[in-house]
């Protein structure tokens, strides 16, 4: 059986590749087959796209293999394009040839009907095959790609941060630890765990952030970006939450906040344009089926069209404070900001995206630059209206006393197991500024999936780590 030749049936129906007359073959999975006396009609998809093609079949009883062909069967279907009789496609195939590829009986749990999303993820493996989770596999790819072309056309360098590290970059403790040791007989010395004995000599994790990594090749390389997988052993069951995701983190030598916040804006404008454009069918369907009321489109073209407010903290704070807003969480210098506040500042105050930056010392990570006022550091959030945050990001801490003060105030461990980190503060240090974009969150605001389980293939969350 020919399996080499074949023709995507986006490039069909979209990139109008193939001219009618011509013979074609799709290899794909049936969704619906329906049979008369007189005519037959095979609908195919090949998750090259959201539509099926229909294949006709003139004369039923002379394919004898429509009896075996059920809903997600794999076929082989062979004839001349020509322009369709039926309403809502412009093409469909003159049937030459159907084969049967593999065969699915009814027990295929993807029948034709409406599956909640929660019965899906029971079936992940399976899931890609329905129309939603194939547009979100197809969009995630594409989107993936564009990162690349994003950072790639400016000059920035793809590097690769390891997944395994002995650091814990956001001092938050929630590490998935890595290790030999037989659980059953764990070794021990002095009342304590001997870390000597174990793979690497040392306590080891999933990395949590390859950005201290991502520093040190800004300091060498100039520009670079990373985009890899993070854990977080958060015992957290949201929407928004997953314990196995993927970072977009850029990383700027001789660059300041003012830098950063600049990047961050370009970025995501361009990554939502990308969107709208070079994946319109697919958002064509998130549009009308998943953010039915939110006006998707709209959503995503009113970011690309403003220009991003800036306001420091301070300012962020005293706003809430006048609003007069009953909030859940109360407002106060020194507090770290809900995403309630966070809408109001983008939805209600300036209905439209919104940089706060200059954030209080006490809430944010040892790594960001100390402010010349004592109390806040040179970090930034980016916030967009649905949701609030969306990217984080800071100017590093580039000198060397400083970095090494903060790192024994915020306990973040043994000063000396940050004797690398440190080092580039003592040979060359140059300002440097960064951000991350965690890509399953910014998927959630580009397709309006209301969970982040459902755009990640397989998720991985507390009591779950299936397939």
């Amino acid at each position: 059986m020919d399996y080499k030749t074949r023709t995507r049936i986006a490039g069909i129906l979209f990139d109008e590749a193939v001219p009618v007359g011509n013979e074609v073959i799709v290899l794909g999975w049936i969704r619906t087959v329906r049979v008369s006396k007189n005519v037959a009609f095979v609908e195919v998809n090949d998750g090259s796209c959201m539509k099926n093609i229909q294949g006709v079949i003139g004369d039923p009883t002379a394919f004898p293999i429509l009896e075996k062909l059920g809903t997600g069967a794999a076929v082989r279907m062979k004839g001349t394009l020509k322009p369709s009789e039926g309403k809502g496609q412009q093409y469909e195939i003159d049937v030459t040839e159907l084969d049967l590829v593999g065969e699915a009986d009814q027990t295929f749990p993807l029948q034709k009907k409406r599956h909640s999303f929660e019965f899906l993820r029971e079936i992940a493996h399976l899931r890609p095959r329905t129309n939603t989770f194939g547009a979100v596999n197809r969009i995630r790819s594409k989107l993936a790609y564009a990162i690349h072309q994003y950072y790639q056309e400016r000059g920035f360098y793809y590097i690769h941060t390891p997944i395994i590290s002995a650091s814990d970059c956001e001092g938050a403790g929630n590490l998935f630890r890595v290790t030999t040791h037989d659980l059953a007989d764990v070794p021990v010395a002095d009342g304590e765990v001997n870390w000597d004995d174990d793979f690497f000599g040392t306590e080891a994790y999933l990395t949590v952030s390859g950005q201290l990594e991502g520093e040190l090749l800004a300091t060498a390389l100039g520009d670079i970006y990373t985009f890899g997988p993070t854990f977080r052993a958060e015992n957290s069951n949201t929407s928004r939450h997953a314990s196995e995701f993927w970072m977009i983190e850029p990383e700027m030598a001789f660059a300041e906040l003012d830098d950063d916040m600049d990047l961050a804006e370009d970025f995501l404008k361009w990554l939502f344009q990308y969107a709208l454009e070079q994946c319109a069918d697919d958002m064509e369907f998130f549009d009308q089926w998943i953010a039915r009321d939110e006006e998707l489109r709209k959503r995503l073209e009113h970011v690309v069209n403003s220009s991003f407010e800036r306001v420091t903290y301070t300012e962020a704070v005293e706003i809430l404070e006048k609003s007069k807003q009953k909030f859940e969480f109360p407002v106060h210098w020194g507090a770290d900001l809900q995403s309630e506040h966070e809408r109001y500042l983008t939805e209600k105050k300036f209905n439209k995206p919104v940089i706060v930056y200059n954030y209080p010392d006490e809430i944010k990570a040892f790594y960001m630059r100390q402010n010349d006022d004592g109390k806040s550091v040179a970090a930034m959030d980016v916030l967009v209206p649905g949701v609030g945050e969306i990217i984080g990001g800071s100017q590093r801490e580039e000198r060397y006393d400083v970095l090494a003060e903060r790192i024994v105030k915020k306990q973040i461990g043994e000063l000396e197991n940050y004797g690398w980190y440190l080092d580039i503060r003592r040979y060359g240090s140059v300002p440097h500024a960064g951000f991350g974009l965690g890509f399953e969150r910014a998927l959630m605001y580009i397709t309006g999936m209301a969970n982040i389980r459902d755009v990640i293939p397989f998720p991985r969350v507390p009591r779950w780590a299936k397939f």
